[in-house]
């Protein structure tokens, strides 16, 4: 009488799916999809997605992220590093480094840090880039011997 009609989602089906932290909320943790994300409150940790994060001009990001395209209105404070396109928008804040393949930064956008750019990028994965080694927050970088 009852058939069980569950239905398998496929990576293409999951990779659309969109996933929104709405103003006036906090999120702590790393955060991790396959999908795009939508940050309009404010998240403490890293955001990690093989697809589009988008920060809207309310959104406090603290830690870093990885993904495929992003579009950054908001402030972020960590390391940005984007596959394909980043984009900064004329309210974006960034304090950290950036590594992406392609960058767009409108006039009034903030950006505070190093940049690596170049179509010589590895692929993201889900896995954030090596951090450096830090000292009370600050990183410390080896010289050469």
């Amino acid at each position: 009488m009852f058939t069980n009609t569950k239905k398998e989602n496929s990576a293409e089906e999951i990779s659309n799916a969109s996933n929104i932290i709405g103003q006036g909320t906090t999120v702590e943790g790393n955060l991790k999809t396959i999908g795009n994300i939508r940050v309009e409150g404010k998240a403490i940790g890293g955001i990690t997605t093989k697809a589009k994060v988008v920060l809207g001009n309310s959104a406090k990001v603290k830690g870093n992220i990885v993904a495929q395209n992003a579009a950054v209105g908001g402030e972020v404070e960590g390391t940005l590093e984007v596959s394909e396109l980043l984009t900064l928008k004329s309210t974006a804040v960034v304090k950290g480094d950036i590594i992406t393949n392609k960058l767009v930064f409108e006039e009034g956008a903030q950006f505070n840090g190093k940049c690596k750019m170049g179509t010589s990028m590895k692929e993201t994965s889900l896995e954030p880039a090596s951090s450096l080694p830090q000292e009370n927050g600050k990183s410390i970088e080896k010289s050469p011997q």
